[in-house]
């Protein structure tokens, strides 16, 4: 299940998207109250997007964020992976976040290769949708 903090940050990135203008960044706070998310934890959302090299950031009375890349190169996938870590139901069928199952062996396992194709098809589906797909324009 997705998180509300991912949920957020895809809004707020849409958001960033959707209203980048003449090279100027975007405040937080006309994010946070036109996408109704509480300002604190935007900011904390905005700050780990800009330490992951989604976004970049400008201080001062002109200050706010841009998208540090163009929004179709910003796959959801990407975003999901950051804020929320693996995509997998199962930590032994993650392609980035692999572990071991404590209570299982690999080799035996019934459900695995289910959850292979749950995570195979689940990949196939966010890779397709960018920030840019879920623009106004």
């Amino acid at each position: 299940m997705i998180s509300n903090k991912c949920k957020y940050a895809i809004r707020a990135l849409v958001h960033i998207a959707n209203n980048e203008q003449d090279d100027k960044p975007v405040m937080t706070s006309d994010i946070a109250h036109e996408q109704q998310i509480p300002r604190k934890f935007l900011e904390i959302i905005l700050r780990e997007l800009r330490n992951n090299r989604i976004l970049e950031s400008k201080r001062g009375k002109d200050g706010g964020f841009r998208l540090l890349r163009a929004a179709e190169d910003i796959s959801l996938t990407e975003v999901m992976r950051i804020i929320d870590g693996p995509i997998a139901m199962l930590p032994c069928v993650s392609l980035n976040y692999y572990r071991k199952c404590d209570e299982c062996e690999e080799e035996s396992c019934e459900i695995k290769g289910v959850f292979e194709q749950v995570r195979d098809r689940t990949l196939e589906i966010l890779n397709g949708q960018t920030i840019k797909s879920l623009t106004l324009s």
